[in-house]
């Protein structure tokens, strides 16, 4: 075994020695002759945080259609989206996933669904921002395929034809699919935006693979009419009709789900990624969270588009995660801060189809771990209360599978102020 690398003096849970990418004790760690140490007195520590739905390239289109529902702020986005090149899609990207790496998040799954003029490129650029950032990335390829001339919501000109998603899909996953720093995970977008072929033969191409499953449900009531009137059933119903209905898919949002049909997904361990702040801002609703949990459904969190969460990092929804729970149950003691903790950590890390590795402190796991400054809430008497419910933070440290990604508040990577300059000037040629 190499030598160690040793957080010593976390508040919370402890001492954490690292070796060889994994961790190899927890709690009171001995000095050992070689150790490698971190004095991290009275910070604490989680595993690091997972993202499980995001919509990357939204960074190009913060703070638009602000008093919108969902339908309206995409019909309001889709055209300016249909703007945006390649290199446009990878400096947002650059900056989106350095910003969640600062936020604390080791993993991120980004749903990207346009592809700029066919150019399928997009998503090696993603794959290279992900690299320059030093962050896992769940490469969901999104596919739309139901143009507005066929009954879709999306312009016919942001659409892909079926044989060409299938024919880029697996070139993705032959070029990037590493199973480790990059998982592809087949994902075509919406129900409102893809066909029944599309959504078929994606399931198909994916348990062929052996890939995870993504797509958007049950995000507004629009989606439920807009099943109800297309297929004659709701969405939960025309999932399973597609054969998604498996413990290999996790869904984006997840609110409009009734008791029957939580049941069914429990019971075949399809996840939910919980998006609380986008879901306030679009008025879109409130996902049953504990509800999920209680029937077996694995739920994480996640950010979702930059574009219906202008703050952009992780973080912030821990705390906001804990307050929907709270006022959807109008009860105080439905979710603790420990809850919100879970459902960013082990909660996403099992959505995500990596729990086995990812999302807890215990030795064998991955050295996934983000390292938070406990200085201003040294006072509170409960560790993960004072993180959840006090101000907004960013790590002081995180390590991807024992590598250092940000160093004293310093993502190491890239000049993040520089990548966030070259996205604004390339997002203002986009406001005429």
């Amino acid at each position: 075994m190499t030598a160690r690398t040793v957080l010593r003096g976390a508040r919370w849970p402890g001492d954490i020695a690292i070796a060889d990418g994994v961790i190899v004790e927890t709690g009171i760690v001995e000095a050992q002759p070689g150790d490698a140490v971190v004095n991290v007195d009275g910070d604490i520590i989680t595993a690091g945080l997972a993202n499980t739905h995001h919509h990357l390239y939204q960074w190009m289109t913060r703070g638009r259609a602000v008093g919108c529902d969902l339908f309206g702020w995409l019909v309001e986005l889709y055209p300016v989206w249909g703007r945006l090149t390649v290199d446009d899609v990878a400096a947002a990207a650059l900056v989106g996933l350095g910003e969640l790496a600062v936020t604390g998040c080791t993993s991120a799954s980004d749903h990207h669904y346009l592809v700029p003029h066919g150019d399928d490129a997009v998503f090696d650029a993603i794959v290279e921002a992900a690299a320059t950032v030093g962050i896992r990335l769940h490469l969901s390829r999104g596919s739309m395929d139901l143009g507005k001339s066929q009954g879709g919501l999306p312009p016919d000109h942001v659409v892909e034809g079926l044989d060409s998603i299938m024919a880029s899909t697996e070139r993705v996953i032959a070029q990037h699919h590493d199973g480790d720093m990059v998982h592809v995970v087949v994902a075509p977008c919406s129900p409102f935006s893809v066909s029944s072929e599309l959504m078929e033969a994606s399931a198909a191409l994916a348990r062929q693979h052996g890939l995870r499953l993504h797509t958007h449900l049950c995000e507004t009531i629009d989606e439920q009419e807009h099943c109800l009137e297309r297929f004659g059933r709701r969405p939960v119903e025309q999932l399973d009709d597609w054969g998604w209905v498996g413990d290999d898919v996790w869904l984006a949002h997840g609110i409009w789900i009734n008791d029957e049909e939580i049941t069914r997904l429990g019971s075949a361990g399809v996840g939910v990624a919980h998006c609380p702040s986008s879901n306030a801002r679009l008025a879109a609703g409130a996902c049953r969270v504990t509800d999920l949990e209680a029937a077996g459904v694995p739920v994480g969190l996640g950010v979702d588009g930059v574009a219906s969460n202008e703050v952009g990092g992780l973080f912030p929804e821990l705390r906001q995660s804990l307050y929907a729970a709270r006022l959807r149950a109008m009860d105080p003691s439905a979710f603790m801060p420990a809850d919100a903790v879970r459902l960013g950590t082990s909660g996403g890390a099992s959505c995500l189809g990596v729990a086995d590795r990812l999302g807890s402190i215990e030795p064998g796991m991955a050295a996934d771990l983000s390292v938070w400054p406990g200085d201003d809430i040294a006072d509170v008497v409960d560790p993960l209360a004072g993180l959840v419910l006090g101000p907004d933070r960013r790590v002081r440290h995180l390590y991807v599978g024992g590598n250092p990604v940000v160093q004293d508040g310093h993502l190491l990577g890239c000049d993040l102020a520089a990548a966030h300059a070259e996205l604004a000037k390339r997002a203002r040629r986009l406001w005429d």
